[in-house]
């Protein structure tokens, strides 16, 4: 498998300065944010779409360092009851699909999204209970009347594009959890798969490793983020896994992002890059750094010799011994 990194972590960096810098730190990819919460301050996306002359030096800036563009990025919300942010989120994963075609970028990734409660709602609304009973008729109504019609017809224009899409499974949006991606993936398409983040694993109290396994074996792994997550038992004992305190609460946080190596060791790390290989996903491991106690650099680096000690770049030889 290839390293890589989420670049939107460079946007203080002129694209062709960032390049050089992960080139330097002897990574393989970029993972490259084309709008949504991500930003696309590395991707003029309107204009690379308008000038083919302007794609080609865009993507010789990458390829000449002998890097690769792992997926373009625009997380959003496009079935938020927000008109219009859904319709921003909308038309940038739309636009982003078709620039992903036009460069040979494979994957797009983003969010689900998540609805409101009905058809009047203004804010989205992520039940986690199945009672009260309107919780589950809140979630029900979700899925038959907004995710799945909406998900359908972004599959075909995927499938059309030959472009995957990998959703994140993140909490707060209506896919979080491998059964609910599957779900989705059901009722769609196979160019509707996951975005695995084994940090989003954790602290729903899911094993990233069994979480490969189930997806691994549907071929649903699209694209993978590697960002650790610590969590404080003491912390969960007091406010749960569902701690809605802000991230700077760092000393009273249930769980609190960090970098790859600082919340699991690397011998877990190893665990979750063997099962990756031994579950067929052979694309980049793509380094997102979010944690609140190291800086940018320290952070990143740190994330780039922990994956490198366990990383599987070569394929495996024929077993000579048998």
């Amino acid at each position: 498998m290839k390293l890589g990194v989420f670049a939107v972590l460079f946007a203080q960096k002129p694209f062709e300065e960032m390049l050089d810098y992960v080139k330097d730190s002897g990574l393989d990819a970029v993972e490259i944010g084309t709008g949504g919460y991500p930003g696309n301050d590395h991707c003029p996306i309107d204009e690379l779409l308008e000038d083919e002359g302007k794609r080609k030096e865009y993507l010789e800036k990458v390829t000449s360092r002998g890097l690769t563009i792992s997926a373009f990025s625009c997380h959003g919300n496009p079935v938020s009851p927000d008109a219009a942010f859904a319709k921003e989120s909308d038309e940038a994963l739309r636009k982003t699909i078709k620039l992903a075609k036009l460069c040979g970028v494979p994957v797009v990734n983003t969010f689900s999204g998540t609805p409101g409660a009905d058809a009047d709602a203004k804010h989205p609304n992520w039940p986690v209970s199945p009672w009260p009973n309107e919780y589950g008729d809140i979630m029900k109504w979700q899925w038959e009347e907004k995710l799945i019609p909406y998900w359908k017809e972004i599959a075909e224009i995927a499938k059309e594009a030959d472009v995957k899409i990998g959703l994140e499974l993140h909490g707060g949006f209506s896919v979080h959890t491998p059964y609910t991606m599957l779900k989705l993936r059901e009722a769609t398409n196979e160019y509707i798969g996951a975005n695995l983040d084994p940090s989003h694993l954790w602290w729903q109290g899911i094993d990233p490793v069994g979480a490969i396994k189930i997806l691994g074996k549907e071929n649903a792994i699209h694209h993978f983020h590697a960002k650790d997550t610590y969590i404080d038992q003491d912390n969960v004992n007091m406010y749960g896994l569902t701690d809605m305190q802000t991230y700077d609460k760092i000393q009273t946080r249930a769980w609190s992002f960090r970098s790859v190596g600082m919340g699991h060791p690397a011998d877990e790390w190893g665990r979750i890059i063997s099962a990756l290989r031994t579950y067929g996903y052979d694309h980049v491991v793509s380094i997102e750094h979010e944690d609140p106690i190291m800086s940018i650099e320290e952070g990143f680096q740190r994330a780039v010799q922990t994956l490198k000690s366990v990383n599987i770049k070569e394929q495996p030889a024929d077993m000579w011994w048998l």
